[in-house]
């Protein structure tokens, strides 16, 4: 319970389970007999916090409209963020074994099909979007989706996730140099790079999350852009506390190993700033996007306790 009296555990519990309960829809939607709808299903059925779908579902409330008219982009939402972590787990990239306390798509099935299970699932996505209604009621008029469609995908993208992805990548030989003689860059830059990096990375499909269900009812410019402001600081936020659990929680908890980006010399913020500073920066981000939504009333609560969980949660 929050100091407001939201019930933030209530809340997020319900909204995972109607999310889970359409994402059940689309996959029973497949011949679940091919090994490719078994392993679409493994990765996309396995569990998490469901927090980008809560937040466009949440969006929508606080814009004063009826919420499930943000299930369809809820739905691709995350069916694209699941494609990206079974991409993000190959040999290629992280090469991790667990994901959500399971074993990762291509530990399960092979590197070949977790590849083409998550091509799949990033496709099927605009294909919910394009053909809502076989699934979903009430849905988003038809210009609405198509402005939907142009939003998630320039997030996911080239200017959004997977460019942030490819900085990730490069950055790994930027962390070694941190503090050596003729190294590349000072804290301050290495930071900023950082910011960029997960502004891209992790930022731009929380706030296209977050603008995906205030667009979907239909909400004015402005509402939308302080949304959005509210998304940017959230999203960074949120990966700054990703990157303090990999340092400092539970493998037990989260599902996953920690430790694994101080093994592969990552660029993170705790490597930057140290535990305690990335912490308070956490922190002073979270301030940020409650200012971006005070216009907003108690319909917005939901957000306001979403951006306190992001940083107190153990997951």
């Amino acid at each position: 319970m929050s100091e407001s009296g939201f019930d933030i555990t209530a809340f997020l519990t319900t909204h995972q389970q109607r999310v889970n309960e359409c994402l059940e829809r689309i996959m029973a939607s497949f011949d679940p007999k091919k090994e490719l709808v078994q392993a679409m299903g493994h990765s996309l059925m396995a569990g998490g916090k469901r927090l980008r779908p809560v937040l466009a579902v949440a969006s929508a409330r606080a814009c004063g409209k009826d919420d499930r008219l943000a299930l369809p982009a809820a739905c691709a939402l995350e069916m694209i963020h699941t494609y990206s972590l079974i991409h993000d787990d190959l040999p290629a990239m992280d090469d991790d074994d667990l994901r959500r306390g399971k074993p990762t798509c291509h530990k399960k099935f092979s590197e070949p099909t977790a590849i083409l299970a998550g091509d799949a699932l990033l496709t099927h996505a605009f294909f919910i979007l394009c053909h809502p209604q076989d699934l979903f009621d009430p849905v988003p008029e038809p210009e609405i989706l198509l402005e939907l469609g142009g939003l998630i995908a320039s997030a996911a993208g080239v200017n959004g996730m997977v460019e942030g992805q490819m900085l990730d990548m490069q950055s790994e030989s930027l962390a070694i140099d941190v503090g050596s003689d003729g190294g590349k860059g000072n804290k301050k830059d290495l930071l900023t790079h950082l910011i960029h990096m997960h502004e891209l990375k992790t930022g731009q499909m929380i706030v296209a999350s977050v603008t995906a269900g205030a667009v979907s009812v239909g909400s004015p410019q402005q509402r939308i852009s302080d949304l959005a402001a509210y998304g940017t600081y959230l999203g960074l936020a949120f990966q700054v506390m990703d990157d303090i659990l990999n340092v400092a929680g539970d493998p037990e908890k989260m599902g996953k190993a920690a430790g694994s980006d101080l093994q592969r010399d990552k660029l993170t913020f705790p490597a930057i700033l140290g535990l305690e500073q990335s912490r308070i920066y956490a922190g002073q981000l979270i301030d940020q996007a409650l200012e971006t939504i005070d216009r907003f009333d108690d319909q917005a609560d939901p957000l306001r306790a979403i951006a306190r969980y992001v940083i107190t949660r153990d997951r």
